[in-house]
């Protein structure tokens, strides 16, 4: 059985990078998807300006150790990334006692479709 995501999309807010008490490094990213939007039929349909209407998806993206500080360092809002790793799933218990659920995406590898916008890096990983 194998459990593998694939998301091709763009950053949606800069990465939030941090480091656990046990000094692994954690980076955060929200990527987002978009498919045709259906109406009620099931068929796609035009937006305002003719062109086929969109509804986005956004996806929580975990990246640990090196690949934290490389997302984190050169990746940056509106920059298209693709995404492979797994689906995860927690539950917590809120301040209130409501146990809450949550999905994300461990990435194993992020490829740099495109470059950060603004700032200089120059020194990011090619793009392939």
């Amino acid at each position: 059985m194998t459990n593998i995501a694939i998301l091709t999309g763009r950053i949606a807010r800069d990465p939030d990078t941090r480091e656990t008490k046990g000094g692994t490094n954690v980076t955060g990213i929200t990527v987002v998807t978009d498919r045709p939007a259906r109406d009620k039929d099931g068929k796609t349909y035009n937006d305002e300006n003719g062109y086929t209407a969109k509804e986005s998806e956004f996806h929580r993206v975990t990246c640990f150790n090196g690949l934290a500080k490389t997302v984190g360092q050169y990746c940056s809002k509106g920059q298209l990334v693709s995404v492979q790793g797994r689906i995860h799933y927690t539950q917590w218990e809120d301040k209130d006692g409501v146990t809450r659920y949550g999905t994300e995406i461990l990435a194993d590898k992020v490829d740099f479709l495109s470059r950060a916008n603004g700032g200089d890096n120059q020194d990011a990983p090619p793009i392939d």
